[in-house]
C-alpha cells in the first residue's frame, strides 16, 4: 500500500440520512456506529427526503444534534452540511456553540450555500440564485465567526468549520477564507485540479491552505480510490447509509480500510 502523503490520520464519517426512519431507530444508528469506532457522525439539513418515496418520515437536522450530542461520548458531531439559508447568520452561531457545550467540545460546523429548491418552497425561503445563496453565505462566515468571538459563554474549542462544495471561482474562496475542512466531491483527476485552485485562493487571500483538512465522500467507491484520493491529501472519508435498511456491513468494511491505512 502507499504510504499517505498526508500527516493526518484517516478518518471515517457516516452520515446518517435522517429520512424513512423513526427517530428510535436513527438513536439506535447512532450507538452502534459510535460503539463500531467510526470518528464523525454527520446527518444533512433538509425537510424533506433525498431519495426513495418524496413524501417519506423526516426529521429536522439541528434538533436532532441536539440529542446525539447528549447521548454520545466519543464521536463528533454535524451536518453534512446546514443550509445557511434557512437560519439567520447569529443564531446558527449561537446553535453551534450551545451544541459544542453539550457534546463536550465534539461539534463541527459544517455549512453550505444550500441547494434542494423544495425545501426553499415549502418552508417559505428566497431560493434565489447560486450566485446570491452563495454570497449570503460569504456574508454569514465573519457574523459567525464574530458571535463566537463575542458570546458568553464561548465555544469549548475553536469549532472547526467544514464548508462543502468545489465551484471554483466563489466557494473554493471562501473555503480559502473560512474552512478548516474542506468537503469535496470528484475522482483524483478533479480532486487534483480543485486543490490547484485551491491553493491559488490560499495565495490570493494569504492562507497556507495545507492546514485545511480535505473531505471527501466514498459512496461507490472501491478502497483503490480511496487510496488514490488518499495520496493526494484526503484524510476525511464519509459514507451515507440511510434507512430503512442501513447498511452497516458497508461501514464495518470501511473501518478496515481506515485502519489499515493508519497503520501504514
Amino acid at each position: 500500500m502507499t504510504s499517505p502523503t498526508h500527516q493526518r490520520p484517516i478518518r471515517l464519517g457516516v452520515q446518517i440520512a435522517p429520512q424513512h426512519a423513526s427517530y428510535s431507530q436513527i438513536r439506535d444508528a447512532v450507538r452502534r456506529l459510535e460503539d463500531a469506532g467510526v470518528d464523525i457522525l454527520f446527518n444533512w439539513d433538509h425537510f424533506f427526503p433525498l431519495s426513495g418515496d418524496r413524501e417519506g418520515r423526516h426529521f429536522e437536522a439541528w434538533t436532532m444534534l441536539g440529542g446525539w450530542a447528549e447521548q454520545t461520548e466519543r464521536v463528533e458531531i454535524g451536518t453534512l452540511v446546514n443550509c445557511n439559508s434557512y437560519r439567520n447568520a447569529n443564531l446558527q452561531a449561537d446553535m453551534a456553540r450551545t451544541l459544542d457545550h453539550m457534546s463536550d467540545g465534539r461539534f463541527i460546523f459544517g455549512t453550505g450555500a444550500g441547494w434542494f429548491q423544495r425545501d426553499y418552497d415549502e418552508y417559505g425561503y428566497e431560493f434565489g440564485t447560486p450566485g446570491t445563496r452563495l454570497a449570503a453565505l460569504a456574508e454569514a462566515m465573519p457574523v459567525i465567526e464574530n458571535r463566537w468571538a463575542v458570546i458568553n459563554p464561548p465555544p469549548l474549542h475553536k469549532i472547526p468549520v467544514l464548508i462543502g462544495g468545489g465551484g471554483e471561482r466563489k466557494t473554493l474562496r471562501i473555503v480559502a477564507q473560512h474552512a478548516d475542512i474542506w468537503h469535496s466531491f470528484g475522482d483524483v483527476d478533479v480532486l487534483r485540479h480543485k486543490l490547484g485552485v485551491l491553493r491559488q485562493h490560499g495565495e490570493a487571500v494569504g492562507r497556507d491552505v495545507s492546514e485545511i483538512e480535505i473531505s471527501t465522500e466514498i459512496r461507490r467507491r472501491t478502497e483503490s480510490d480511496a487510496d488514490a484520493l488518499a495520496d493526494l491529501g484526503a484524510s476525511l472519508f464519509t459514507l451515507g447509509i440511510t434507512a430503512p435498511e442501513f447498511n452497516f456491513d458497508a461501514v464495518t468494511r470501511w473501518l478496515a480500510w481506515r485502519d489499515a491505512r493508519n497503520r501504514g
